[in-house]
């Protein structure tokens, strides 16, 4: 017995940080959206706890954590604790996502699978206990579980769907090096040692992408870890202006970086500023819709 498990990539339309506390976490308000770019997981009965990735062409093998640290593997033991069963079963990965990118791949792959093995396993967990298992694991993961479109507080964890009824064109351009999200938050705290407790608010967000309208959504768009990212690594604000010189709508980094996302008006817009991009020279240039659902079994 096998089943395979999609999950989608996240951006933040809207990312306010506020100051650190002093468990060592930002207060967020953040609107997220999953887009079209995909990991797929297959879980397959097996005997022993396993795991075995396979990465598309513009990611490091080397990049992905193997063993015991893999957080596949550990979501899928938190699972099997609280359901009181043994940990087993072969995982297998195929990923797309960019991995340390700013994009959520490993949540992605934490949420597949804890949908895999409560499928497989025929455990039947609530929504409302995988929710806040995938909350121990990791921020964004809740967020993998539910999709769409919708608003984060708290660490992000706290996630409550927003109605969106618009379709949006993305390109991504991922970075061959990543970047680690521990370091962009401290850099945070060092270039704003004033920051807000309270971060800023998404309603302005909300509003826009009520509109439905694309030129109002590219306005309001806000990361407040773009600088942060930017200042470590500068050739990021060098694409985020290419991208917008080929036509995009507005280009920001995606979560802490380094992948950076452009919004554009149409799918013919997201084209041509596809192709302009990889005239430019950038090697690894996707195209994506959002929102898209979140983890959901294929087969």
């Amino acid at each position: 017995m096998s089943i395979t498990v999609r999950a989608a990539a996240k951006i933040n339309l809207h990312l306010g940080v506020g100051r650190v506390r002093e468990d060592g976490f930002h207060p967020l308000d953040t609107v997220y959206q999953a887009i079209g770019i995909h990991d797929d997981l297959t879980l397959t009965d097996a005997a022993d706890l396993t795991l075995r990735t396979q990465v598309a062409d513009h990611i490091d093998p080397a990049a992905v954590p193997e063993g015991s640290d893999n957080i596949v593997l550990r979501a899928a033991r938190l699972l099997a604790d609280h359901a009181g069963v043994g940990a087993a079963g072969a995982f297998e990965v195929r990923k797309d996502i960019p991995v340390a990118g700013g994009m959520a791949g490993g949540s992605a792959d934490a949420a597949a699978a804890l949908v895999a093995y409560d499928r497989l396993r025929d455990l039947r967990t609530p929504d409302e206990d995988l929710l806040a298992l995938a909350a121990r694991l990791g921020s964004d993961i809740p967020f993998s579980l539910v999709g769409g479109t919708a608003r984060g507080v708290g660490r992000g964890e706290v996630v409550t769907p927003v109605e969106d009824l618009g379709s949006w064109w993305w390109v991504a351009v991922p970075s061959a090096e990543g970047l680690s999200t521990p370091v962009v938050y401290r850099h945070f705290d060092e270039l704003r040692p004033d920051a807000p407790e309270v971060p800023a608010s998404a309603e302005p967000l909300l509003a826009a992408l009520a509109s439905g309208e694309p030129v109002r959504l590219a306005r309001a768009l806000h990361n407040d870890l773009q600088e942060p990212a930017i200042d470590l690594r500068p050739e990021l604000g060098d694409l985020i202006a290419r991208g917008e010189a080929e036509g995009a709508l507005r280009g920001m980094v995606s979560g802490s970086g380094p992948t950076v996302v452009f919004l554009c008006e149409s799918a013919d817009g997201a084209h041509e500023t596809a192709l302009g991009l990889a005239g430019a020279g950038h090697e690894v240039v996707l195209t994506a819709t959002g929102p898209v659902a979140g983890a959901h079994v294929l087969a």
